[in-house]
């Protein structure tokens, strides 16, 4: 598996958060957050990969870019950004060494902090 940072994602989700589009919530809280299955499948249908891959900080070039397996590491509901999202990412990405999403999601959650 050779997964790297997605730029397009972390760019999106920079953006969303200087635009206070965070919803800072608790550490634990993404297991009910989180879209479900259906959810992803919704948004992809109406929006195409193009978008979905905007809220991901990783991606698998082993996997096709058109299905989900390929996009790794999501921090929001398609609307807004969770810090509960980004800590559990980063904690994820920690665990199987993915450094540079780790520390940017640590870059961005300090980001998230701030505001």
């Amino acid at each position: 598996m050779t997964v790297k940072l997605n730029q397009t994602g972390l760019r999106h989700a920079r953006s969303l958060v200087r635009d206070g589009k965070v919803v800072r919530d608790e550490r634990d809280d993404w297991s009910e957050d989180a879209p479900s299955a259906d959810d992803e499948n919704a948004f992809v249908d109406e929006h195409g990969w193009g978008e979905y891959s905007k809220w991901h900080l990783g991606v698998d070039d082993d996997m096709d870019r058109e299905t989900k397996g390929h996009y790794k590491f999501p921090f929001g509901d398609f609307s807004k950004v969770h810090r509960c999202a980004v800590i559990s990412l980063e904690s994820r990405a920690g665990q199987f060494d993915h450094d540079d999403i780790r520390d940017e999601a640590k870059k961005l959650l300090e980001l998230i902090d701030e505001g």
